[in-house]
């Protein structure tokens, strides 16, 4: 692990552990994928302001996301078919972020399910919802996240209908993986994941299959799951599951002024900016383009956090700079997954957190809270 600096080596580690189809399923975007590389390479426009012979001593970078306590203003993203990099990935990757003090979000689309993850953590994690045709079942996991005592209900807004990504389409991606000469292959130059994989009874959308009507088979829940995300979905349910749900509520895939206007009048605790990590509309702008034109319209009204892009702890402070309260890292805690497994979520932790630190005393501030849009010698945005 010495050798492991930065996110790139825990991705290059991942590439080499998890079958092409799992680990590209984590690392494309949709259509030309220019929104994806944009979400990256945008960082690298902001440039930062170096400061020298100020007091470093006595650094921190604790805060808090929606009230709650974190080690450092970074959360786990929700992300699908977690538990495919790594076998009982989810779990595994909550028990990482329940050690290192920050937030875990469980997708609906997990491997593990809520009552998985819950009997893994000690901690309340947070849970994230796509609405469904099927309103009973969504009620349902609603009612199974507060049995769960989750935390916070992260809503998505922006899945109603799935942007095409090639390389899934190419790979034929399923969840388990179809036994075809092709996923075969892939999986027999993977012996590690698979020694893995035959540990565990978890290889399916386990939120989903024994609690969805009409689900009775792999074949069927595929089916399920093309077919009921809700195209229907609007401003006006965001009430009924507010009102479900009790608890802090996050919406998630924020991306336009207006949008975040709207989101602010629902009651709604925080909003993530995020375009789905390039996943859904490519020629989007990239998340941290668009942060500062939403802070300006809703920074006083409602918290902000940030997804999308974020590859390492300067990425992190940059968009503190720019007024995010907040963080979401999806990809970087998965190429970590997928090379080590829950060592490799920690890992992946680590690397932030260090580059966090050292990036912050380099720009002459020790706490986490002095970070604004001082720290910055040149803001494109």
């Amino acid at each position: 692990m010495s050798t492991i600096l930065e996110i790139a080596d825990l991705k290059a580690l991942a590439k080499r552990r998890v079958p092409k189809l799992f680990f590209d399923y984590a690392d494309s975007g949709s259509y030309t994928e220019s929104t994806y590389r944009a979400n990256e390479s945008d960082f690298s426009k902001i440039k930062l302001r170096q400061r020298v012979l100020v007091d470093m001593s006595g650094r921190s970078l604790e805060t808090t996301m929606i009230g709650e306590k974190v080690s450092m203003p970074v959360a786990l993203a929700p992300t699908g078919l977690t538990g495919m990099q790594h076998a009982d990935g989810e779990m595994l990757a909550a028990q990482a972020a329940e050690e290192f003090g920050v937030p875990f979000t469980l997708s609906t689309m997990s491997i593990c399910s809520i009552e998985d993850v819950a009997s893994a953590t000690k901690k309340p994690f947070w849970f994230q919802l796509y609405v469904m045709r099927d309103r009973d079942f969504v009620m349902n996991l609603i009612d199974r996240a507060k049995a769960a005592k989750c935390s916070a209900l992260v809503l998505t807004a922006d899945l109603q209908i799935l942007g095409q990504r090639h390389k899934d389409l190419r790979n034929g991606l399923s969840a388990p993986p179809r036994l075809t000469p092709k996923h075969l292959y892939q999986m027999a130059t993977r012996p590690r994941w698979c020694w893995n994989m035959l540990q565990t009874s978890r290889r399916t959308f386990r939120n989903i299959h024994g609690h969805a009507k009409g689900v009775t088979d792999l074949a069927s829940l595929n089916a399920w799951t093309s077919e009921q995300f809700d195209p229907q979905l609007s401003w006006k349910d965001v009430e009924w599951i507010r009102e479900r749900w009790g608890g802090k509520l996050i919406i998630k895939g924020i991306l336009d002024a207006e949008d975040a206007t709207l989101a602010a009048q629902t009651g709604a605790d925080a909003i993530v900016v995020s375009n789905h990590g390039g996943r859904q509309l490519d020629g989007a702008h990239s998340s941290i383009s668009m942060l500062p034109k939403i802070v300006d319209a809703v920074g006083d009204k409602i918290e902000i956090h940030l997804d999308s892009g974020i590859r390492s702890g300067q990425d992190v402070l940059k968009a503190m700079a720019l007024g995010a309260k907040g963080t979401f890292i999806g990809r970087p805690f998965l190429y970590g997954l997928g090379a080590m497994g829950k060592p490799g979520v920690t890992k992946a932790l680590e690397i932030i957190r260090k580059e966090m630190d050292t990036t912050m005393a380099l720009c002459g501030k020790r706490r986490i809270e002095e970070i604004d849009h001082r720290i910055l010698a040149e803001n494109p945005y």
